[in-house]
């Protein structure tokens, strides 16, 4: 499959700042069936509130404890009402939304190179 997405730089790349977060509470964005409201803690740079679009196929009891990357140097953008202050990385295909997960438990905030 062939890509809509231009070449970026590395140095383009390199201005991402992904980092391990630990999900320490979830709940159902009000009025939507596909926002969660996730608060992460990111280690030295806190806790903070990142909005996803995935409560079609995870539900909030399922996520609290685990860890997936997360862009944590996106402007901040109102979702439903709720600033959301980053963006979860993850996959997905006909069968649904796949997070990542590091293969051991790790430091919050650790930066992905």
């Amino acid at each position: 499959m062939e890509s809509d997405k231009s070449e970026i730089t590395y140095d383009d790349f390199a201005r991402l700042d992904i980092r391990i977060g630990t999900i320490v509470a979830v709940e159902k964005v009000p009025d939507t069936d596909k926002l969660l409201k996730c608060t992460i803690n990111l280690g030295e740079l806190g806790e903070r509130t990142i909005v996803s679009g995935i409560a079609e196929w995870k539900s909030p009891e399922n996520l609290v404890g685990k860890q997936c990357p997360y862009i944590v140097n996106l402007a901040p953008r109102m979702l439903r009402g709720v600033e959301s202050r980053g963006m979860l990385l993850a996959a997905s295909d006909e069968g649904g939304v796949v997070l990542l997960h590091p293969e051991r438990a790790i430091e919050p905030g650790l930066r992905i190179k």
